[in-house]
């Protein structure tokens, strides 16, 4: 088979012992088996190329979103995601089988950068957990205690309601989605409101549109809208910026917003800045796009 012509193992889930059963007409493997269901359980879940300690951070997955298990082994699973269809390991105890008595329907995405969960419908009772940007969350019943209003979830915990957004009705800005994670620290695989890189808060930006993008870079550079000239004077809001392994939305005609290890943050910089500064090691922007 020739090699060239093989699909991208970040998002087609296949190795030389075991591939997912739909590419068998696709790529050689020992052994096709069909993956089982399965939620992300925990607040979120790192996501690694490899099932080792100390292996390199590759995405995150949120809570709530499903994923397709391959193979459970020796503490970690290997999974592909539902949302974006990224491929990799995560440790078993971050997700839970879905069986018939779960719901499989979320009714709400968190759409605040961080939000906790209360044990009560009350911010003064204690707290047992928290969610990111962009997690799913069951909705069952609201409360108000002393005019502040809360959702609870099908696990008997509650959120401050107006932290979520109903699944469906969309946010329509995505840089407006973005500059709520301003100052959020730089986290390279990051994909959360505690941590993210700079392809990561463009696929949060848009999810909470209701539009899924791929998640690096590269696949993003290849994918999203269309291909504008690279004329500075030419960009408008929502427009995407690429480097070499880099990339950046305008928050206007002259400003990037991005996740960036200059800053180590989600931060706002005339593009002209970032032109220059990045260009002195990573060379000039490759590309524009719309979505």
């Amino acid at each position: 088979m020739n090699q060239q012509a093989l699909p991208d193992k970040r998002l087609n889930a296949y190795r030389d012992d075991l591939a997912d059963n739909s590419l068998q007409n696709t790529v050689v493997a020992q052994q096709y088996v069909e993956g089982s269901p399965a939620l992300i359980a925990t607040h979120f879940a790192d996501i690694y190329d490899n099932p080792a300690d100390g292996a390199g951070l590759q995405t995150q997955f949120l809570y709530g979103h499903q994923v397709t298990v391959f193979e459970r082994k020796d503490g970690w699973a290997w999974v592909q995601s539902q949302t974006d269809g990224y491929v990799g390991y995560l440790r078993l105890e971050t997700i839970a089988d879905i069986d018939a008595s779960m719901p499989t329907t979320s009714t709400h995405m968190v759409k605040a950068p961080r939000t906790f969960l209360y044990s009560d419908t009350d911010l003064k009772s204690p707290r047992c957990g928290y969610r990111s940007i962009g997690s799913k969350v069951t909705v069952v019943d609201r409360a108000t205690t002393r005019g502040t209003d809360y959702a609870v979830l099908d696990n008997g915990e509650s959120v401050i309601e107006k932290h979520l957004i109903d699944i469906g009705d969309w946010c329509s800005d995505p840089v407006s989605v973005a500059e709520t994670l301003l100052h959020t620290p730089y986290l390279w695989g990051g994909n959360t409101g505690f941590g993210i890189d700079c392809s990561g808060l463009v696929s949060l930006a848009s999810l909470l549109c209701g539009k899924t993008v791929l998640r690096d870079s590269d696949m993003q550079a290849a994918s999203i809208g269309e291909v504008i000239p690279l004329d500075v004077d030419q960009l408008r809001r929502g427009d995407l910026i690429f480097w070499k392994g880099h990339v950046g939305m305008m928050a206007d005609a002259k400003t990037l917003l991005h996740a960036n290890g200059n800053t180590m943050n989600v931060a706002l910089e005339p593009l002209s800045e970032a032109i220059e500064r990045i260009g002195y090691l990573y060379d000039a922007p490759t590309l524009a796009r719309r979505p």
